[in-house]
């Protein structure tokens, strides 16, 4: 991505205000706070983590019913992603996200792994959002237990890498754009 480009983008993101991209010309509104459940809790969020550094994963029960154990991405390339329902950067991204994910299924073994993990205030705002949108990535939400072994750093949407040794890769703040999204395939080769 271009740096200028994404660094807007984040600026925007971070601060909540609104934002015109480019040609085609989407304009966002004004940003809803979407918090794990308080600003408080934004607030105090960390860093991204470093290329690099150890990515400890937890069992997600996912929206669908079904769990995420971390035992299926060991030796796999795993995408995590932040989103809320509220955030409108995440509405750029997560279509995009959703198209990552039905490529990488068909790869098979091969293929990324994706988790994402709504920040929503209630389970149920984040499931009514997927089955109106017609997504069918691999859903959790953020509870305080996963929030303790994966806590989601500062800005939302976040988008992680883990390689196969179980480190991170790469590590975004702020919207990605589709060939962004895109670009995140390489990690599977």
């Amino acid at each position: 991505m271009n740096p200028e480009r994404r660094q807007i983008v984040t600026g925007a993101a971070l601060l909540g205000g609104s934002l015109a991209l480019g040609q085609g010309s989407q304009v966002l509104a004004q940003a809803a706070a979407p918090a794990p459940s308080s600003p408080s809790v934004e607030a105090q969020a960390g860093p991204l983590p470093a290329v690099g550094s150890p990515l400890t994963l937890t069992e997600v029960k996912l929206l669908d019913g079904s769990v995420f154990r971390p035992a299926q991405a060991e030796g796999r390339v795993l995408v995590i992603y932040w989103w809320a329902s509220t955030c409108p950067f995440c509405a750029l991204q997560s279509p995009e996200m959703q198209k990552l994910w039905e490529t990488q299924r068909a790869q098979g073994p091969r293929g990324l792994q994706l988790l994402t993990l709504s920040i929503d205030r209630k389970p149920d705002e984040a499931l009514t959002y997927l089955k109106k949108k017609g997504y069918t990535f691999p859903a959790g939400y953020v509870t305080p237990e996963i929030h303790r072994v994966l806590p989601k750093p500062k800005g939302l949407p976040i988008t992680l890498v883990r390689g196969r040794d179980g480190r991170v890769l790469q590590a975004e703040r702020g919207q990605l754009f589709p060939e962004d999204v895109e670009l995140l395939a390489r990690w599977a080769t």
